[in-house]
């Protein structure tokens, strides 16, 4: 069956640039144009709108992402009180066990953390607190103990050896795990469907979820493998698990995603060759220099495309590194299978100008979160007060990135930063950095046709020309033209010809 779109203006971000109707054949588009209008079997009237391709939001975690739109908001809280008294809030409905994700104690007007004895005088159930960035939980004593994480590396312990509350790697990963593992099936499936019906709500069709078993648990992402075919978007899974056949036999090409080598400026876990400026530490590597690119080569000859998460300049080296060991292994042909193979590098957030040609060279693509730098890089900010002005200046050199020819997509790291790719049209364009910002096509060109190319996917997505998959939205308010695009939602979004929201 044949459906036509009728629309004051469709964005094709290809040729003919832009059309007055689009006309779909089943899941495919079949061509945009202007005039008088083919026939078809389905008239679809949208007056005064405008239709875009379907935005793709390369990195999202679709459990957690449902998971903090039905917790506790603790990402309302400006106060430790607040954060406490929130959470007593929920207490009152007697819960067998809380988790909440999303606080930020750099909002806060005095940012110290409560304390073990706070959050242990708020009651006997477990109770565990994931900071926005997911690399540091506040965990009371009955969590830690029934996770099973009370002796494992990353417990804070104060000058008596008592436990802060704070947990950061091995331990942080444990009090996760052990509350995700325990949701049934039903309630993963449940929070995947409520994610994804999230994502079309804001003009999004696609998905790069990042799966992270030592986080969340295997069963997580064969939850997911089990039902995506029936979620509203399209969903491109990357599991951060170096256990290769395992993640072949889940039938993927890609492999890593979130897999990290290091963690969070936020949670100071993030790996830098200089200490922070408001720390002695300078984060920590989570892998081995041989042991990872030992699973680099094994993975890419294997026929994946390898994703990792690298945030500080130590742990980008050690992945670049580590790349470029695999690559002076393989001859003239290999080298060109390699570049051609996308491998990608998540965040790369403070990344040096000789990392930068490095990655170039090596054909390296790079997944950016946009809105990390709206929420975190501005002065005075998070990143500021971590690393010092020279540093926090030098962060997220996007416009750089493009520059130097690397190719780009972008994503909100959900629930970490708001699914919402206007969000990150205005983070590109605001930029703290003048020097580094978009403007609003090469912005939208990047959540689109970028973002597709990242999961080899430019020949299906990310523009709406004749064979391309039919994924699209069509807003009221021009995203394109508007002055400031935060806040437009689309009134209509189709993902492969299925229309999957509507108001």
């Amino acid at each position: 069956m044949k459906t036509l779109y009728r629309a004051r203006r469709v964005y094709t971000l290809s040729h003919p640039q832009t059309g007055d109707w689009l006309l779909v054949d089943e899941r495919h588009v079949e061509r945009v144009g202007v005039g008088e209008s083919p026939a078809a079997d389905r008239l679809v009237e949208l007056p005064g709108t405008v239709i875009l391709p379907g935005f793709i939001d390369t990195h999202v975690h679709l459990t957690g992402t449902g998971l903090s739109r039905l917790g506790i908001p603790i990402e309302r809280a400006r106060s430790a009180e607040e954060l406490l008294g929130l959470v007593a809030e929920e207490l009152t409905h007697d819960p067998a066990k809380v988790l909440a994700h999303g606080f930020d104690e750099s909002h806060w007007e005095r940012p110290e953390l409560p304390s073990g004895p706070d959050l242990d005088d708020l009651g006997d159930v477990p109770i565990i607190l994931v900071r926005a960035d997911g690399h540091l939980s506040l965990a009371n004593a009955p969590a830690l103990k029934e996770s099973g994480a009370i002796e494992l590396e990353g417990v804070e312990r104060d000058e008596v050896g008592r436990p802060t509350g704070v947990v950061r790697r091995e331990a942080n990963e444990r009090v996760q795990r052990w509350f995700h593992e325990a949701l049934t099936d039903h309630e993963i499936r449940e929070l995947q469907l409520q994610a994804a019906a999230l994502a079309a709500s804001r003009g999004v069709t696609c998905v790069h979820e990042m799966a992270i078993p030592a986080w969340r648990g295997r069963r997580d992402v064969e939850v997911l493998m089990e039902h995506r075919a029936q979620l509203p978007v399209d969903v491109v899974p990357y599991v951060a698990d170096k256990d290769i056949p395992y993640v072949m036999d889940l039938g993927l090409e890609t492999i890593g995603g979130d897999l990290s080598l290091d963690g969070s400026i936020g949670a100071r876990t993030a790996a830098l060759s200089e200490p922070y400026r408001d720390d002695r530490g300078r984060g920590a590597l989570y892998e081995r220099e041989d042991g990872l690119a030992e699973f680099f080569h094994n993975a890419h000859l294997a026929g994946f495309q390898v994703a990792v998460h690298a945030i500080g300049d130590a742990a980008i080296e050690q992945a670049v590194g580590a790349w470029e060991r695999v690559y002076r292994a393989l001859d003239s042909r290999g080298r060109r299978h390699f570049r051609a193979r996308r491998h990608r590098i998540e965040h790369f957030e403070l990344c040096t100008a000789d990392q930068v040609e490095r990655a170039a060279a090596l054909g390296l693509a790079i997944s950016i979160q946009p809105a990390f730098d709206a929420a975190w890089g501005h002065p005075g900010a998070l990143y500021d007060r971590r690393l010092g002005s020279e540093r926090a200046a030098a962060m997220n050199p996007f416009g750089a990135l493009l520059a130097r020819g690397l190719l780009l997509g972008a994503g909100s790291d959900s629930p970490i930063t708001e699914l919402d790719p206007m969000e990150g049209l205005w983070a590109l364009e605001t930029h703290h950095d003048p020097s580094q910002r978009m403007n609003r096509e090469e912005a939208v060109r990047l959540f689109t046709a970028g973002s597709a190319a990242l999961a080899h996917l430019e020949d299906k997505k990310g523009r709406l020309r004749p064979g391309m998959q039919a994924d699209f939205a069509a807003y009221d308010a021009d995203p394109v033209s508007a002055d400031d695009p935060r806040g437009i939602r689309p009134v209509l979004t189709v993902s492969r010809g299925r229309e999957v929201f509507a108001t």
